[in-house]
């Protein structure tokens, strides 16, 4: 399934729950609040994203400590958790969907190769964030594309069945 098809599955799952979702993105670039903003009436269940490329923007607006970001490097589950969890607090959402990772083609190294994606999503039906990492093959443009798939597919199996 392509990322329009998940991010109209999600709109209508949320809405249908009368719930709201919001994103913090790194790596995809905004990459998933486009998919779900392609889709008509998601203005009624999305408010917000934020792209914090810079750790310091992480920081800054997501209130990822800066410890964190030192300990493990942006490219973690606790960051990404750490984002989904700032987002949230920022939006009021329901959900809060965040992406860290090395899309490349460069930046990688071998403890954090090209195609590591972290990933986290956060919500008052989780006792904490569900956090996850996954390896994609391809150039930037196909990783970023299965990371924005990935996140949408993902949530969709947190949310109640129709």
């Amino acid at each position: 399934m392509d990322k329009w098809q998940l991010a109209a599955q999600l709109g209508t799952r949320l809405a249908a729950c009368g719930q709201r979702v919001t994103t913090a993105e790194s790596c995809t670039g905004g990459g998933v609040a486009a998919a779900i903003t392609e889709i008509a009436g998601s203005s009624g269940w999305f408010d917000m994203a934020v792209v914090s490329y810079s750790d310091e923007i992480k920081q800054r607006v997501l209130g990822v400590p800066a410890a964190l970001l030192q300990q493990h490097g942006a490219v973690s589950e606790p960051v990404a958790a750490a984002m989904a969890e700032g987002a949230l607090r920022l939006a009021g959402a329901d959900w809060a969907l965040a992406v860290s990772g090395v899309a490349g083609p460069g930046g990688g190294t071998a403890a954090k190769p090209v195609g590591m994606v972290c990933f986290a999503i956060a919500g008052a039906a989780l006792a904490s964030p569900l956090t996850w990492t996954q390896h994609f093959a391809g150039d930037r443009h196909a990783v970023r594309e299965q990371s924005v798939c990935a996140l949408l597919s993902t949530l969709l199996q947190q949310l109640p069945a129709q």
